[in-house]
């Protein structure tokens, strides 16, 4: 992601819902066809999708709470670069 894309806002694309769900002991991603089950690091990345941070806020925020986590800008801007290309999020 360029500098351009970290000032952009991810929000989650019309149709698609990420909840907890129970019956499947993780967080999910819901859509009308389906459902995503999303590992722990997924989860924790998406859950700061809130329409409001941009991809740095929401980057820093996880580095704040995962400092000891190396490479953590890259993994998360690949991360949210799938996310995108699978049509799960938007960068506005």
């Amino acid at each position: 992601m360029n500098d351009d894309e970290l000032r952009k806002v991810p929000t989650f694309r019309r149709g698609y819902r990420f909840q907890f769900e129970p019956a499947q002991g993780c967080h999910v991603l819901l859509y009308p066809e389906g459902m995503i089950k999303l590992n722990e690091s997924a989860a924790l990345i998406l859950e700061q999708v809130d329409g409001q941070q941009s991809v740095g806020q929401l980057i820093d925020a996880l580095a704040e709470r995962f400092p000891e986590a190396p490479g953590l800008r890259q993994d998360v801007t690949e991360f949210l670069e799938v996310a995108r290309g699978r049509h799960w999020i938007e960068l506005r």
